[in-house]
């Protein structure tokens, strides 16, 4: 891999591991181990890392470097206005244009999650709900807001990793099987009311508790990438 196309890996690797909680919120991501275990040189990696910081996923600070996110409570409140305010908009749209292929889509993806669930698989889980709700922002024809709604599921699995519980994602297994059953209908209002509610459940279930800034070994955290590459 050379150029743009490294950095894209390198960014997929780093986002992935905050987003399934491999990297914790408030763990300190230092340039020169992660030019280390990716092979890149320093200026490479910090490239990677201001891309991060655009989309909130990680926090830049002149003298301390690079950290994971650590949403405030005031912040994860307002996430999770923006998203009841968007997708609650998108799914009654949605609801009126869905077709038989995008149902069916849709569904492998929530069956995608159950199974992660019941397998106690949290990081899978945690991207497989993440990609749903983005797939639903796309499905509804809106491309200026869809992307921004990946990057609101993204933070929010950050809010989940801050003040979630261990094994729970905040909603019932079988909300966005529900949730699709509403748009196969045509059922624009109940779809809408019933995202409301969806978003509501998993704000309703975090807790705030104070955590400890950690030093993860990068190393681990990336084993997989760093065996791949010496295949």
């Amino acid at each position: 891999m050379k150029g743009s196309s490294q950095h894209e890996t390198i960014y997929r690797a780093i986002s992935d591991a905050v987003i399934e909680h491999r990297l914790k919120p408030g763990a300190r991501l230092r340039e020169d181990a992660l030019a280390e275990v990716f092979g890149i040189s320093r200026t490479g990696i910090r490239k990677v890392l201001q891309r991060l910081a655009l989309e909130q996923l990680i926090t830049l600070t002149p003298g301390k470097g690079a950290t994971v996110a650590r949403p405030s409570a005031e912040e994860a409140r307002e996430i999770f206005d923006a998203r009841r305010m968007i997708e609650c908009a998108l799914m009654a749209r949605l609801a009126t244009r869905i077709s038989a292929v995008e149902v069916k889509q849709l569904r492998a993806v929530a069956q995608h999650e159950q199974q992660a669930l019941r397998g106690h698989e949290q990081s899978a889980a945690i991207k497989a709900s993440a990609a749903f709700h983005a797939r639903l922002a796309e499905l509804a024809g809106n491309q200026t807001l869809a992307p921004f709604v990946a990057q609101l599921c993204s933070r929010s699995s950050l809010i989940l990793a801050v003040y979630g519980h261990s094994g729970d994602l905040g909603c019932d297994c079988n909300d966005h099987n529900f949730l699709v059953d509403l748009l196969e209908a045509g059922d624009s209002d109940g779809a809408a009311e019933f995202m409301h509610k969806h978003l509501h459940a998993i704000e309703s279930s975090l807790s705030i508790d104070e955590v400890v800034d950690e030093t993860p070994d990068l190393r681990d955290v990336f084993a997989v990438y760093r065996d791949a590459g010496a295949r």
